[in-house]
């Protein structure tokens, strides 16, 4: 049994854990606020105080997707984001956020057309793009700022 692990973020209070590999599939319960813990690569829909919280406490950066359900571009990189989230387990979190849904926090970081990008780390914004992006493309982009 392997006891390798991978950095997850909670998706309730945003603190960072150490994931045991070998616990995938069960339920790992956060130090902080013992609420269950995403698997590593998983792209969360975290309510809005669970994003708020990922935002200031997570020590991994939150690569952010503000979204539309009516938004043909949008779903075109939804595979895109969860290779992503996948291939960078444990160096990156990824958040999608539904601007119909949470309009206040699309106001906030002045989203102003979809999909938006935009990359969080410890309370400061690091980057964003607007727009789909070939798939090389977007992970160069995540790259350099995560």
């Amino acid at each position: 049994m392997s006891d390798e692990k991978v950095q997850v973020s909670c998706s309730v209070c945003g603190t960072t854990n150490n994931f045991p590999l070998a616990a995938r599939g069960k339920a790992v319960r956060c130090g902080r606020c013992k609420s269950r813990l995403p698997e590593p690569g998983e792209v969360l829909e975290p309510s809005l105080d669970g994003i708020m919280n990922l935002f200031q406490n997570s020590t991994l950066p939150v690569l952010a997707d503000f979204y539309s359900t009516t938004c043909g571009p949008c779903f075109m990189m939804h595979p895109i984001l969860e290779r992503l989230a996948a291939r960078r387990a444990g160096q990156v979190v990824v958040v999608r956020i539904n601007v119909e849904t949470s309009p206040e926090l699309a106001r906030e970081f002045r989203v102003q057309g979809v999909p938006t990008f935009v990359v969080v780390h410890k309370g400061a914004e690091r980057g964003r793009t607007v727009g789909a992006a070939e798939e090389s493309d977007f992970a160069l982009w995540a790259a350099r700022l995560t």
